[in-house]
């Protein structure tokens, strides 16, 4: 018997794909070692591989390691007793907060969270709070809050207000109060302010930028064209002032606010009526009588109730709330660690009221959170039309506008979802005009809060031309075209008169549209939606008197009445949210277990040189509110700057 033995071939005899040697000049047959040349990239190729793999390797355990972490930190710790619910909103207060990549949180130091404080969680908290027995009280800490609007502290304002009719606490402190911080804190019972402190309040005021004498030197054409005599976007572009309409509706909507401001804090600081205008407009002879201590003043106004330093302040949060086991400092918990607490338990409730915000200028296509994508908001809505367990919708409005066809694309769809036969109401924030108002048409109701700012309803368009600005540096545009319309829109050639009347008669066409579909919904008639339209601004107490709105009240208002409306007895809230990716899922949840950073602040504060760009935002801003203008046939629907004081 005999056996077949293989041998492989040798490194002297290569094969070929078929198997059979293949004989090629070889270093090693001839028994010659490889150069050193040749030996040192070899080395070097080797090294660089093995550094390859080692750090991915390691890049991977790291990844794993925090992933695991984020795992096992996820449930909420437990929280005593008895404590204090600590209430200190960050940055402004939005309805919804901007999208955020998750790793560049892993990248920052910082959170860039606290940027931005969302309203419905402080809402929330407090009103859990207020039939919570573990919580004794509220401390109120608005010393980070940047703003936000007065509609937006009027809605955390009627949750603190609800805690105190159930026999609670509420103490605020801060060293130094501005006008929106003092007037969240005139919720409070007690208001502590440090002996080197102020309350500053000094009144709303609409001041803007205008920029025609320095487009003119740079040689930009603005052409623009509108429907409304109180449309006043564009009136940056085209003056150096404002104008006579446009200070008189700016002016009404204003004061008005300006005097709910005043009215509330001498409501609720039980002082006579005009105590807020004399402390502001006699502020110096006032501060002379204390010497200059702006402090003394706000307590011998009632405008606080304690003056003290920060350890006397310390000290008397920790009499009233308790001794934190942690250290010297009081006893209270922050409102994410008892929303993590309180929600750790699903709803089980079959019943939904979803709650969809759009929030931001309304843009065409795919937009992240904190714009109001057309596309982006047709897939919410849709969300909520598949959803069978959903039984009202309520649509939360925060915009002053934008795109006029996006505008549309969203309107028309929430009058699809009457096929599901739900109640949909609207809710506006502090401003839904313009475009905001065109989609807030669609809802059977439309509630606005007595400060939100509406209405707006009118049309403009706008085409910047270059052809001076070449011109300064010797370029000429020159050419032919096969029709008199052909070429006509480019950036470097002026606009025709054809032209013009074409754009002009597309902006009218839309206005039309506009008032037809707003007196559609309110069922009245066009010309009387005309009179009241102009692109006029009215707030939301006026815009109920002249029947633009229907109710006046918070966003937990109008869920009371939509669960009334669709004869719910009981039902939870959910607030439908674009699914985030796997990618974004896996990056959030490694921000959310507060494992550390991993890039150290000293590099990211290397670029501090870059806030420079800050000084530069007025002269910028004409490019970039340009470059938010993606609508199809350039037509807007935007309220200028209607941003709430």
């Amino acid at each position: 018997m005999s056996v077949n033995h293989y041998e492989p071939p040798t490194a002297s005899s290569p094969t070929t794909s078929s198997g059979t040697p293949h004989m090629r000049p070889n270093v090693q047959a001839s028994g010659k070692k490889p150069g050193a040349f040749r030996r040192f990239f070899s080395g070097m190729g080797a090294g660089i591989t093995w550094l390859r793999n080692t750090l991915l390797n390691t890049l991977f355990i790291i990844v794993l390691i925090i992933f695991i972490a984020a795992i096992s930190s996820s449930a909420p710790p437990p929280l005593p007793d008895s404590f204090a619910l600590r209430v200190a909103p960050t940055g402004l207060l939005v309805d919804q907060r901007s999208y955020i990549d998750p790793a560049s949180i892993l990248l920052s130091d910082d959170d860039p969270e606290e940027a931005e404080t969302r309203v419905s969680d402080l809402v929330e908290a407090i009103n859990k709070a207020s039939t919570d027995k573990r919580v004794t009280m509220i401390v109120l800490e608005p010393g980070r809050l940047l703003g936000g609007g007065i509609s937006k502290m009027n809605e955390i304002g009627q949750a603190l207000e609800n805690f105190k009719h159930a026999g609670k606490k509420i103490i605020a402190v801060s060293d130094h109060y501005s006008q929106d911080q003092y007037y969240l804190a005139s919720f409070a019972d007690e208001i502590y302010l440090h002996n080197m402190g102020m309350v500053e309040i000094t009144g709303y005021s609409r001041y803007m930028n205008y920029y025609k004498t320095a487009l003119d030197k740079l040689g930009v054409t603005i052409h623009a064209f509108r429907s409304g005599k109180y449309k006043d976007y564009l009136e940056p572009y085209l003056r150096d002032d404002m104008s006579a309409e446009s200070r008189e509706h700016n002016a009404q909507w204003i004061n008005e606010l300006w005097s709910g401001y005043a009215q509330k804090i001498e409501s609720l600081r039980r002082l006579p009526p005009g105590s807020i205008n004399d402390y502001v407009n006699n502020a110096d002879a006032h501060l002379a009588l204390t010497a200059g201590d702006s402090a003394k003043l706000a307590l011998e106004k009632a405008l606080v109730d304690k003056v003290a330093s920060r350890q006397e302040m310390e000290q008397a949060l920790i009499d009233t709330a308790g001794k934190s086991s942690e250290g010297n400092w009081y006893n209270g918990v922050g409102v994410k660690s008892y929303l993590a607490n309180i929600r750790k338990m699903p709803s089980l409730e079959p019943n939904k009221i979803a709650v969809v915000v759009a929030s931001g200028a309304i843009v065409d296509g795919h937009q992240p959170d904190g714009s109001i994508g057309s596309e982006s908001m047709l897939e919410l809505l849709r969300q909520v039309k598949d959803d069978k367990a959903v039984k009202a919708l309520v649509i939360r409005i925060d915009s002053g506008g934008g795109s006029a066809f996006a505008s549309e694309i969203i309107r028309s769809e929430i009058i699809a979802l009457r096929e599901k036969n739900i109640p949909i109401y609207i809710s506006m924030g502090a401003v839904a005009a313009s475009g905001g108002y065109w989609i807030a048409t669609a809802g059977d109701k439309i509630w606005a809060q007595p400060t939100t700012i509406t209405g707006s309803i009118g049309v403009f368009g706008a085409f910047p031309t270059l052809e001076k600005s070449l011109e300064k540096i010797g370029v000429y545009t020159d050419g032919v075209g096969t029709t008199e319309l052909a070429g006509t829109l480019r950036l470097d050639r002026p606009l025709t008169e054809k032209a013009s009347k074409v754009v002009q008669l597309g902006v009218d066409n839309i206005y039309q549209r506009f008032i037809t579909l707003v007196a559609d919904a309110r069922n009245q008639e066009v010309d009387a939606i005309d009179a009241i339209a102009q692109g006029h601004v009215w707030t939301g107490n006026k815009a109920k008197e002249i029947g633009l709105v229907d109710e006046l009240g918070t966003l937990n208002d109008v869920i009371t009445a939509i669960a009334q409306a669709a004869n719910l007895s009981s039902y939870s809230v959910e607030f439908v949210h674009r699914p985030l990716s796997p990618k974004e899922e896996f990056l959030r949840s490694l921000t959310e277990s507060q494992a550390g950073s991993l890039m150290p602040q000293s590099f990211l504060e290397s670029f501090s040189s870059l806030q420079l760009l800050n000084t530069l935002t007025p002269a910028l801003k004409p490019l970039s509110d340009l470059q938010k203008m993606n609508d199809p046939q350039g037509i807007y629907v935007q309220c200028l700057d209607c941003v709430a004081p």
